[in-house]
């Protein structure tokens, strides 16, 4: 009896081995199997019953793979033997999201990303708001991807505004795509870390996982899937209201953002310090405020926050007791 495995969005060189070690591994703890590796399928041959034990043992190592993104031999041998391994052992830690490349387990690391964590299964709309460096966007990716391996909803989608930093858009080079593409960078930095190039590759590709810049959410009703809006400082009123009512049924929305680096004209402005007002107390919508204490990056990062806050507090004594003389003036 013959039958064919097909293997999606696979790292084959991970999956197989050098040389099909692993593969060679599998063919030692079933010699009553014969099992030949072609492309991205696996071929076996054997006895109807010997059969339906191998695939129910195969299955096991395919689930682990796409869970935890690695595969050693170690691993293929405590699951054949016990069905479990030192891996899945651990997933009952609650501070542990989801494992990115190589088993590494990405964590909610601080208090505030932990209440991110939390309140992301009870609230469907999430505002977290902070400093750079607090790793608001990096667990908000991790809890879609975390979403989109336990089948909880069919795509991620990321979206950020493309507004010039002190830098012009049509002065860089290349077209559209390539123009705005650096400003999505740190969201493709997230899904390189969590997810294995080949099946980020394929997600891309399908449209499963969809990064675009937020003028291009118009027009969309946006289910079945996680979506993140990246600085949201830097959105309109109108932009972001209209991002809002993009939302559709089964679909989670976390808005990020830090009030203090908010890089549009003068006149315009803020979408994202508007809706913080007039959203507040609307039942199934959550703000999450992160502070200095949650920066995970370089420890000169919280240094680097804490003295441009003491400068902007000296800027507005300054200009307050100005404010007064004036005032006493006239």
């Amino acid at each position: 009896m013959d039958k064919q495995i097909l293997l999606e969005g696979i790292d084959l060189l991970e999956f197989f081995g050098i040389n099909n070690s692993k593969i060679d591994l599998i063919k030692r703890l079933f010699p009553k199997i014969n099992i030949t590796a072609r492309g991205n399928s696996i071929f076996i041959q054997g006895e109807p019953n010997e059969l339906k034990v191998f695939e129910k043992k195969f299955a096991l190592i395919l689930d682990h793979y796409y869970q935890f993104n690695v595969l050693t031999d170690e691993i293929i041998i405590e699951l054949m033997n016990n069905g479990v391994s030192n891996l899945e052992e651990g997933t009952g830690e609650p501070d542990i999201i989801v494992f990115g490349n190589n088993g590494k387990p990405v964590r909610a690391r601080t208090p505030n990303q932990r209440r991110l964590y939390e309140e992301s299964s009870k609230s469907d709309l999430l505002f977290a708001i902070g400093p750079a460096g607090t790793g608001k966007t990096y667990t908000a990716i991790a809890l879609a991807v975390k979403a989109l391996k336990n089948k909880e909803i069919k795509k991620i989608i990321l979206s950020r505004p493309a507004v010039e930093a002190g830098e012009n858009l049509g002065f860089l080079p290349g077209d559209l795509k390539e123009k705005i593409d650096p400003y999505l960078q740190p969201l493709y930095d997230a899904l390189q870390d969590m997810i294995p190039p080949k099946k980020l590759e394929e997600f891309m590709k399908d449209g499963t996982i969809q990064i675009a810049p937020l003028a291009f959410m118009r027009g969309r009703t946006l289910s079945n899937a996680y979506v993140i809006l990246d600085e949201a400082q830097n959105t309109t009123v109108n932009q972001l209201k209209m991002f809002l009512t993009r939302m559709g049924l089964n679909a989670k929305f976390i808005i990020t953002g830090d009030v203090t680096q908010i890089d549009l004209p003068k006149k315009s402005n803020s979408g994202l310090v508007q809706a913080m007002k007039i959203l507040t107390g609307i039942e199934g919508i959550t703000t999450i405020y992160f502070d200095k204490k949650d920066i995970v990056r370089h420890k000169l990062v919280r240094d680097i926050v804490e003295a441009y806050d003491k400068h902007q507090e000296y800027i507005d004594k300054i200009r307050a007791e100005s404010r007064m003389k004036n005032d006493e003036k006239n």
